[in-house]
């Protein structure tokens, strides 16, 4: 597995990554979480992304990365679910931060994202502060925001962060055309690369976390002659200004299949410009999907 550079940090991040609001459910059982986080680490993945939000997410990968915690780059996201403590406000930041620490039994964080706060809470500052101020006590190693369009735009152009997180993938391209390209010093997380595996479906899956991506595609009208998982993958992969690009699953094997895919490398100069040029021409006006 390849890895990459963070932004101007002094760690990397494995191409791929693991998105872990899976493995928060309660469907899913602490041993077979364990499994799957062992079967991603065991093919190459060293980035963890997780949230406050994501039920047992972050106490299970704690319980993983005990023996290894060197290895690996843990992410996860904060600003809001403390009890009698207002959203966003510096206390919900901090004591976010230092929750997930208790969480995952490390002394630091990798990675800490404001999770898709509003472009209000960024300027007002508060939050911002806490996330400085838990790097300057070495909580935390970067600070980022996850979001998308102008609350993204303004975090990438403020100077503020180390990272950020946005969607990037076949169906939401946005910020890859718009906003990424301000964002060289920074790292960059790709989430939703498999644009929530909207080809899965035959007809519009109404309701569904794909329908927004099924719809867009039926849109852009392409003919892929490859694989969707392929063409999806090796898209956002190998997107410019991307570092890693997080894939939730919940089956352990998974990532296996995905790096095969990712060893083919970049999509052809001529496939990518199609994609980019159709997108373009159709999707100009579709915001980041939040």
């Amino acid at each position: 597995m390849q890895k990459r550079q963070y932004g101007q940090s002094e760690f990397e991040v494995s191409v791929i990554g693991l998105g872990a609001g899976q493995i928060g459910t309660h469907e899913m059982s602490d041993d077979y979480a364990q499994e799957v986080l062992a079967q991603a680490f065991k093919a190459g993945v060293t980035l963890f992304d997780t949230a406050r939000a994501y039920g047992a997410s972050e106490t299970r990968i704690g319980r993983f990365i005990q023996p290894r915690r060197e290895a690996v780059i843990v992410s996860t996201k904060v600003g809001y679910g403390i009890d009698r403590v207002p959203d966003w406000s510096f206390q919900a930041v901090s004591q976010g931060i230092d929750e997930a620490l208790m969480r995952m039994r490390t002394d630091y964080l990798d990675i800490v994202h404001l999770h898709s706060c509003s472009l209000e809470v960024l300027e007002r500052g508060e939050a911002i502060e806490a996330l400085h101020q838990a790097r300057e006590a070495g909580k935390i190693r970067a600070a980022a925001y996850s979001g998308e369009n102008e609350a993204l735009e303004w975090a990438i152009q403020s100077g503020y962060f180390d990272g950020v997180q946005c969607s990037v993938n076949l169906c939401d391209q946005k910020s890859l055309q718009h906003y990424l390209p301000q964002a060289s010093k920074l790292g960059v997380i790709a989430k939703r690369p498999l644009a929530n595996a909207f080809w899965r479906y035959d007809e519009r899956p109404v309701g569904n976390y794909a329908e927004n991506y099924w719809e867009r595609w039926q849109q852009l009208e392409l003919e892929p002659p490859l694989p969707m998982d392929e063409l999806a993958l090796r898209f956002t992969a190998f997107a410019p200004g991307v570092s890693s690009a997080i894939i939730g699953t919940t089956q352990p094997r998974r990532f296996e299949h995905n790096l095969e895919r990712l060893e083919k490398g970049p999509l052809p100069d001529d496939l990518l410009a199609e994609i980019r040029e159709r997108f373009a021409e159709r999707g100009e006006d579709w915001a980041g999907d939040t």
